[in-house]
């Protein structure tokens, strides 16, 4: 699936598509540094693999993918995202997504690439909206690439985060119609 139309054209240094099962030890080799450091995701510190692996592993009509690089990094998995309803029932029409890139790979824009490739899939998968429930508001970065691609802010929930630097921050609800 390419980057949505309203989102530019698909990077030409690397390709997103769905996460096979040869593709879990890299993306436990992105997810464990970015949980560990508990700078960006609500997860605990000490998640295990298997505990990553049953958070992360999503089934249709959600999905779990990987952006994959081209070129010099041919075939290395550079970020990973899954996607899935965010309630069940009368909420199942909305979807809820996370994104995680390895650390050697950030802004370079994989993120923003799995964002809008997520968009597109829970569009085809019938979603109508899709929600975030907890961007840490100190990751200006990443909030700044889903204002991008036409997320908006509608509340932020002061102190919910306790960031190992920064202390006590805010949790942003971030929304967009598809």
């Amino acid at each position: 699936m390419n980057a949505s139309t309203e989102t530019g054209p698909r990077p030409r240094d690397w390709d997103i598509r769905p996460a096979t099962e040869t593709d879990w030890p890299a993306i436990w080799g992105i997810l464990e540094p970015v949980v560990r450091a508990g700078e960006t995701f609500t997860w605990d510190r000490d998640t295990t693999v298997d505990q990553a692996r049953e958070r992360w592993s999503t089934q249709a009509p959600g999905q779990t993918f990987v952006a994959v690089g081209r070129g010099d990094l041919d075939g290395v998995v550079l970020g990973t995202g899954e996607l899935h309803a965010n309630q069940g029932g009368g909420g199942s029409h909305v979807a809820n997504a996370g994104y995680m890139v390895h650390p050697d790979h950030g802004g370079k824009g994989v993120a923003r690439g799995l964002c809008a490739y997520s968009l597109d899939a829970a569009r085809a998968a019938g979603f109508r909206a899709m929600q975030f429930n907890a961007v840490v508001e100190s990751n200006v970065r990443a909030v700044a690439a889903w204002q991008s691609l036409g997320f908006e802010v509608l509340a932020t929930i002061p102190e919910a985060f306790n960031h190992p630097q920064l202390g006590y921050v805010g949790l942003h609800l971030m929304y967009r119609k598809l």
